[in-house]
């Protein structure tokens, strides 16, 4: 993904995704915490006067940004601008929703920041690439589920071997490796009880969607990506009334499943 580059210094990536629903059906969904936590990562509002002021995202274990709005304008866009992390500028984010016919809508992200070099554009182009996955859980979560309570399960584990080696054991483990999108899908003996319909599988990158109605409604999304070494993620959103009490079941079991299909390269050694 392209940088672009302007002569005031701003430096920033695109990227903009179509999906159902009014302007004030999509704005709810990512401009409030219920709403970005239900397809994005657990996300919270701090308010002033009833007013945003800032946000808080969770990507896990000390991954918990916070972000000051500095601009809002419901329900058309607003603008959050996050902490530096080390030597690198503070990275603005600016959503917006616009109203398309046929009752939809475009959501937009840009990324910006300010530089009078390009030491930062790699990490400002990866952090664009890792918009479209979660778009394409927005759009199943506005398209199925729009306006559904939700929680959330969040699992990141190290693995040994290479990405295509972690993307093939998890794939295959949950039964997902030889199907295609919109096949019915049920995670084999061994893995708790979870089922539904394949909604997006790609190995460029490792990522799938599955749409769940077992154990309730919600969408199971994995993927597999390089931090230094190979990481399995697995994020599960399930919705309806039900979803806290889900997330609470069935937390431990996967944890329990994970630690058992994917140990620490340090645990792997030690059994071999």
């Amino acid at each position: 993904m392209s940088v672009k580059q302007e002569d005031s210094g701003r430096r920033s990536v695109q990227v903009e995704v179509e999906v159902p629903g009014t302007p004030e059906e999509v704005w709810q969904a990512i401009a409030t915490g219920p709403g970005i936590s239900s397809w994005f990562v657990p996300t919270e509002f701090e308010e002033r006067d009833g007013k945003p002021v800032a946000m808080t995202m969770n990507f896990g274990p000390g991954l918990v940004p916070r972000s000051t709005v500095t601009a809002w304008d419901a329900p058309r866009m607003y603008v959050a601008q996050g902490e530096s992390w080390g030597e690198m500028p503070p990275v603005a984010i600016e959503w917006s929703v616009e109203a398309r016919a046929g009752g939809k809508c475009i959501v937009r992200v840009v990324n910006s920041l300010f530089a009078s070099t390009d030491e930062w554009d790699d990490q400002l182009a990866s952090t664009g690439q890792g918009w479209p996955g979660f778009f394409r859980t927005l759009r199943i979560y506005l398209t199925y589920f729009r306006g559904q309570p939700s929680a959330i399960m969040q699992f990141v584990a190290p693995v040994a071997g290479t990405e295509a080696d972690a993307w093939e054991a998890l794939t295959s483990a949950l039964g997902v490796k030889d199907l295609s999108v919109g096949q019915q899908w049920t995670a084999p003996a061994g893995a708790p009880a979870t089922g539904g319909v394949v909604e997006y599988l790609t190995q460029d990158p490792y990522d799938a969607l599955l749409r769940m109605d077992t154990p309730g409604p919600g969408v199971a999304a994995l993927g597999v990506y390089n931090y230094g070494q190979s990481m399995v993620a697995m994020n599960f959103y399930h919705y309806g009334d039900q979803a806290a009490e889900s997330v609470a079941r069935e937390t431990p079991r996967w944890q329990a499943w994970i630690e058992e299909r994917f140990p620490t390269p340090a645990e792997a050694s030690e059994r071999a």
